[in-house]
């Protein structure tokens, strides 16, 4: 039954209710067909999503964003320090999200905002967001088998050993609504790190994470006594920077549309790359 095929295709039961009853279509050979039709050998299947309407209260902006890759059903961009991935009471405009909308206002289309891989305001680098729904919930499914990979480059405070994993549970500190900890009761996180360079007072690295916690690099290399250059809410000096030097640099998925594993990288900022040539000249 089509029904079946649709579940195989990773089409899920609340998407079908929704093509059913919210304005969306299912063609089989171009005739509209309902769910229980038995399809034949070289049957062509044609599925026709509901338009999706923006998130009440987030407000399309014009602001530039750096599209690294787009087609029909992602896009990949490189989110700058000091924009938030989506609006908060702080900071209710100006984030990726309210761009992201203005820019499908821009070219006509009609969705809302599926980011896949969100980055904290002060960290720079590569976002992987879906353009409809659907393709949100395939890469979920990614997303929760850890297929989605991630790779950061860090600068933290004082010298690390050349290579480490660091697996403590991280739970939200007490009386604070941004700050994470690690603590006994918290949720599992496993942060692995390699160590580039060492420069005089602190270590230039490349991490991956096994689990995406919020705050997880920060909280994990604070919990070792190396707390990023520029992250004061977990102890890091201001001297040098004025944000986490923290820039996502390496993005990789499989495109489940297109069949095919995409790899992304994005060189870092200058404000990062500054700080390691003024480094390197002392």
């Amino acid at each position: 039954m089509l029904k079946q095929f649709l579940f195989e295709k990773g089409i899920s039961k609340s998407a079908l209710t929704d093509i059913k009853f919210s304005g969306g279509s299912i063609y089989v050979n171009e005739e509209k067909e309902n769910v229980r039709y038995v399809l034949q050998e070289q049957d062509l299947v044609r599925v026709v999503f509901p338009h999706e309407t923006t998130s009440e209260g987030l407000i399309g902006e014009r602001l530039p964003i750096s599209i690294v890759y787009e087609d029909s059903y992602v896009m990949v961009v490189d989110k700058k320090a000091g924009m938030s991935t989506i609006p908060s009471r702080e900071h209710p405009a100006g984030s990726l999200a309210n761009a992201i909308i203005g820019y499908y206002e821009e070219i006509g289309l009609q969705s809302t905002v599926h980011i896949l891989t969100r980055l904290d305001r002060d960290t720079s680098g590569l976002v992987l967001i879906a353009k409809h729904r659907h393709v949100h919930h395939l890469l979920s499914k990614q997303q929760k088998i850890h297929e989605i990979k991630r790779t950061y480059e860090a600068l933290a405070e004082g010298s690390l050993d050349d290579y480490g994993i660091i697996e403590e549970p991280i739970g939200r500190k007490k009386e604070s609504i941004i700050e994470r900890e690690v603590r006994s009761d918290g949720a599992f996180a496993r942060t692995r790190y390699e160590v580039k360079r060492r420069y005089d007072h602190f270590t230039h690295v490349q991490i991956m994470l096994d689990t995406g916690r919020t705050h997880q690099i920060r909280v994990h290399l604070s919990f070792l006594g190396h707390p990023l250059l520029g992250d004061d809410l977990y102890g890091g000096s201001l001297a040098k920077i004025n944000r986490q030097a923290l820039h996502c640099c390496h993005l990789t998925f499989y495109h489940p549309f297109l069949n095919q594993v995409f790899s992304f990288s994005s060189p870092l900022p200058d404000d990062i790359k500054r700080l390691l040539h003024n480094a390197d000249d002392h």
